[in-house]
């Protein structure tokens, strides 16, 4: 009976508080947010490998038998390929068609590249006439207008040539007429 009136004092004589909801986000569901993201972040990061030694066996044997990385010697000689003169009308509105006349070299990251890229010249010069014809006077003029085409051109023929590293698009004549 003792018992029964210490529980009935406590429940009378002390209200018991409950957390608010403030209290419970800032006390219970702001911390366990907060590992989570931790733990997420840690497990992203790939620290959590290396912290529970998993992967010891493959930083191991990769240490034994490093790989040599295929890098490109900066100072070798750069490797260009001409294209065939191209020579395009222009769409104008007006009655007088205009032409576009140009030389186009590009340069490829390795010499094995060039056989690749002769394979799907083709389709690289199809891929040009047909995005050349296409352009107004008014598209060319300026260095921004240059700069639009060069970008351009570097995306059609990377698209065309896909294993082939294209580096860049370079004009050796450009005359419009």
């Amino acid at each position: 009976m003792a018992a029964e009136a210490d529980a009935g004092e406590l429940s009378d004589g002390l209200p018991r508080k409950k957390f608010s909801g403030k209290k419970l986000v800032l006390f219970v569901i702001l911390p366990l947010v907060l590992l989570i993201g931790a733990g997420a972040g840690v497990y992203f990061s790939g620290l959590l490998e290396s912290l529970l030694g998993k992967n010891a066996e493959e930083h191991a044997a990769a240490e034994e038998h490093p790989a040599e990385p295929a890098q490109p010697d900066p100072h070798a000689a750069p490797i260009f390929y001409d294209l065939p003169d191209m020579l395009v009308n222009l769409n104008s509105a007006g009655k007088r068609p205009a032409f576009l006349k140009i030389k186009i070299s590009i340069q490829v990251s390795k010499p094995e590249d060039v056989p690749a890229i002769e394979h799907v010249l083709p389709r690289i010069i199809d891929n040009f006439q047909v995005y050349l014809r296409e352009l107004r006077l008014e598209d060319l003029r300026g260095s921004a207008g240059m700069y639009r085409l060069r970008q351009e051109l570097l995306l059609r023929i990377t698209a065309a040539a896909h294993p082939v590293k294209v580096k860049d698009v370079l004009f050796k004549e450009m005359l419009v007429q």
